[in-house]
């Protein structure tokens, strides 16, 4: 598999220098400074691409080229996006950038309740409190109907372990890692200039009443069926993040959140350009999916990976866990076998060594997914190795 790392443009604190020193070989990235929906012209789309190369890299992943609200639930401008968006795939293709990683989430992006969960090596991570997120959609968020969508434990855990603890300071604090940290820097509906971002959440929760899964899905496969000519011809492949977590939240209908939603999504258009960022740590954010197996399932699909492994509690609960995670071990075996030269990048790894100081973006820490390139590389290196 190729190395690869998300790079968040000239302004990431971590430099394209430093990425060669550590042994990545491509560069995952978007033009973060153009809106959601505007075209991504050619001179945009090389000016990026001539700088990664200058540093001896190469532009390897868009992730992301966003996909509007809009789009998702067949506002009246739709077509009109998905126009702009074919362009935007055009001059991706003819400067030579083909693999194009988005998601069809609505609204929220990915989610967790604590982003520095400690633990007893005195790293931390990223972290998901069920109770802790249905506080939020029940307290906070107010979401009509809202206690109904959550089991008995949980609301159990909300009212005996979360609610005595929380404060004002203690919510605008959930409210910051839920819905501004982990979405503002990725081009998401939510950044850290809102004034009340609560309300715009809301807002964009309305969008989505009555709506369910199939509907969602009728649109996907609208999207899709209307960009795989373009597809076809620049040989761009478009793999879908899958929702994370991969569970029903907030309302929301999701459709990527295991074996039968890849499924569906990927027989719906069955072009092999339409395809799957296998993201082992969204996937196995809920212990019903094998991960391991899917993996070995949709590899022929699969177009760009990302390494990393959630660890599931009983209660539903869930963090980041180890890059030597055996699940993970396995999933690597089957891809560096299977998809060869597929990119691959890790993701979302532990705060250590004084990466909290520094102001990186959510899950995004250097020295952590610095140790967890050394490990899964030489998970690689073992595997071709015939070990």
């Amino acid at each position: 598999m190729e190395k690869t790392w998300r790079w968040f443009g000239p302004s990431d604190p971590i430099t394209l220098d430093m990425l060669r020193q550590i042994g990545v070989e491509g560069i995952v990235t978007s033009l973060h400074h153009i809106p959601n929906g505007e075209i991504w012209t050619l001179e945009e789309v090389n000016k990026m691409k001539d700088f990664i190369e200058a540093h001896g890299l190469r532009w390897s992943v868009v992730e992301s080229l966003p996909v509007c609200e809009s789009i998702k639930y067949a506002g009246a401008d739709r077509d009109e996006l998905i126009e702009k968006y074919k362009v935007s795939l055009a001059n991706l293709g003819k400067a030579g950038v083909k693999t194009i990683c988005y998601n069809f989430m609505p609204v929220l992006d990915w989610a967790r309740t604590d982003l520095e969960y400690p633990n007893p090596d005195g790293t931390s991570n990223l972290y998901f409190n069920r109770a802790e997120f249905a506080y939020f959609d029940i307290h906070i968020l107010r979401r009509e109907g809202a206690e109904k969508d959550w089991d008995e434990e949980t609301l159990r855990r909300m009212r005996q372990e979360i609610m005595p603890r929380m404060d004002a300071e203690a919510e605008k604090k959930l409210v910051e890692n839920i819905i501004v940290k982990t979405q503002g820097f990725v081009n998401g509906n939510i950044s850290e200039k809102d004034l009340n971002p609560v309300e715009k959440f809301r807002g964009l929760l309305d969008l989505y009443k009555g709506f369910d899964a199939d509907k969602l899905r009728a649109n996907m496969a609208y999207f899709l069926n209307a960009i795989m000519p373009v597809c076809d011809e620049y040989d761009i492949n478009m793999c879908v993040h899958p929702d994370d977590p991969a569970m029903q939240i907030l309302g929301l209908p999701r459709i990527v959140t295991n074996d039968a939603d890849i499924q569906a999504f990927l027989d719906a258009v069955p072009n092999p350009h339409n395809g799957l960022t296998f993201c082992a740590g969204s996937l196995s954010s809920v212990a019903s999916n094998d991960v391991v197996e899917m993996a070995k399932k949709y590899a022929g699909r699969t177009h760009f990976v990302h390494a990393r492994i959630c660890k599931t509690q009983p209660n539903g609960d869930f963090k980041e866990s180890t890059h030597l995670d055996p699940r993970l071990i396995e999933i690597v075996r089957t891809f560096e076998k299977e998809r060869p030269g597929v990119p691959m990048r890790v993701d979302h790894a532990p705060l250590m060594l004084g990466d909290e100081k520094m102001g990186y973006n959510a899950g995004y820490s250097f020295h952590g997914r610095m140790l967890a390139l050394g490990m899964v590389s030489g998970i690689m290196a073992t595997v071709n190795a015939g070990l």
